[in-house]
């Protein structure tokens, strides 16, 4: 039974194929896409892990303004309520962290040589290197006695490098102007990757004095980067960093906090929870193309149980049993979709492809994407070719028989 019936189901196909090359196509689009965006959110949401892990380990990053409602801070990093006093005082007063590195923060235009870039500049001290995992390349990071004298020197990232001075130059010793104030270049940070305003390679690094008396302005910081010793303390030293803020800043109430801490779970839980959303979201859109081809295929059955009337009823009238004639057009309908569930597959692998190529972005083909595409194709088969299988199985022989 199971050759006759793979037999006639290719004959059928066989016979109409640009009616079922179409019907094929709807099912091969939705999957595709599905399939293709699946694999875009996916490497996202790893990218941005990536991302996030990469600018330090152990991590607690502290910003003005009110307590985080929902994983957001609901002052905003604008808030002017954190000093280097505060930083001074988690150091000596929190045991149990590697380091302590306040920062302010701003884009600035930055010129050298006829050549000019808007970066970030970040005024900070030496324990950001081991708070936030930069490295150097070339040259040296500033130190305490350039920190305290506040002095005009400045250490670049690769891209801005690669902006101002040209591919393979060695920027070190150069000078550069950030808000018509020269800077001198004393070393450029390894590349750690990122793109458009999450580059972390294209940044400047000033001593925090410095920027905050000839570009800042003021004595608040726009946040204080903590590095605990080990994964295992960072509940106990945020919790204590909490304490002594809110002591420092005299409130009682930790609601009323005029500051925020999110540690790099919570970052990473945070994007990951918004990129996984919109994930789900688009992938939802696509899956609507999966409807519509679903549609196409009861179409496509139900036309061809119609042409097929009074074969259907010779077939009951020789004794070919219900259960027979349900499968063979229900049996039609899984191999359209597992045909255009196959196709659709390696489309959405290809496009995946070409989209991460164009967007610089890592998609990830994951299994379990795949076999929910194999899954909802087959689904999609046994659920739209059912009413015309039973509806084809249901036919009075008679009745068929007669039909013109």
């Amino acid at each position: 039974m199971i050759g006759d019936l793979f037999k006639e189901t290719v004959w059928s196909l066989a016979g109409n194929k640009v009616r079922s090359g179409l019907t094929i196509l709807g099912i091969v689009i939705g999957i595709a896409s599905v399939i293709a965006l699946v694999a875009v959110g996916q490497g996202a949401q790893n990218s941005i892990a990536k991302n996030i892990e990469s600018i330090g380990s152990n991590l607690i990053i502290i910003s003005p303004g009110s307590q985080r409602v929902g994983g957001i801070s609901q002052g905003g990093g604008s808030s002017e309520t954190l000093t280097t006093d505060d930083a001074d005082a988690i150091k000596s007063e929190i045991a149990n962290i590697s380091a302590v590195a306040p920062s302010v923060s701003k884009r600035y235009q930055v010129t050298a040589k006829g050549n000019n870039t808007n970066t970030q500049i970040i005024g900070t001290n030496a324990d950001y290197l081991a708070a936030r995992n930069v490295a150097i390349g070339s040259g040296s990071f500033f130190g305490d006695s350039q920190l305290k004298s506040s002095a005009k020197v400045a250490v670049i990232g690769p891209t801005t490098s690669e902006d101002l001075f040209g591919t393979d130059a060695d920027p070190v010793g150069q000078t550069i102007r950030i808000n018509n104030i020269d800077f001198k270049v004393i070393g450029v940070t390894v590349a750690k990757g990122g793109s458009g305003f999450n580059n972390q390679d294209d940044i400047v690094y000033v001593p925090l004095l410095t920027a905050q008396h000839y570009l800042s302005g003021n004595s608040y910081v726009n946040n204080i980067s903590v590095a605990a010793a080990d994964q295992q303390y960072m509940t106990t030293v945020q919790s204590q960093i909490t304490e002594l803020l809110l002591r420092r800043h005299k409130i009682s109430d930790s609601t009323q906090a005029d500051f925020s801490l999110m540690n790099q779970n919570d970052i990473i839980a945070t994007a990951s929870s918004i990129t996984g959303t919109f994930t789900m979201l688009l992938s939802s859109i696509a899956g609507i193309s999966l409807l519509v081809g679903g549609i196409g295929i009861m179409n496509m059955m139900l036309t061809t149980v119609t042409e097929r009337t009074r074969e259907i009823g010779l077939r009951k009238a020789v004794g070919i049993r219900k259960i027979y004639i349900n499968l063979q057009f229900l049996t039609e309908a899984v191999i359209l979709t597992f045909l255009g569930g196959g196709i659709g597959i390696i489309l959405g692998w290809l496009a995946s492809l070409v989209i991460s190529k164009l967007i610089s972005l890592t998609a990830q083909v994951s299994l379990s994407s795949v076999l929910l595409a194999f899954g909802v194709s087959a689904g999609v088969g046994i659920i739209f070719g059912f009413y015309p299988a039973r509806r084809a199985a249901n036919l009075s022989p008679i009745e068929a028989l007669r039909y013109e």
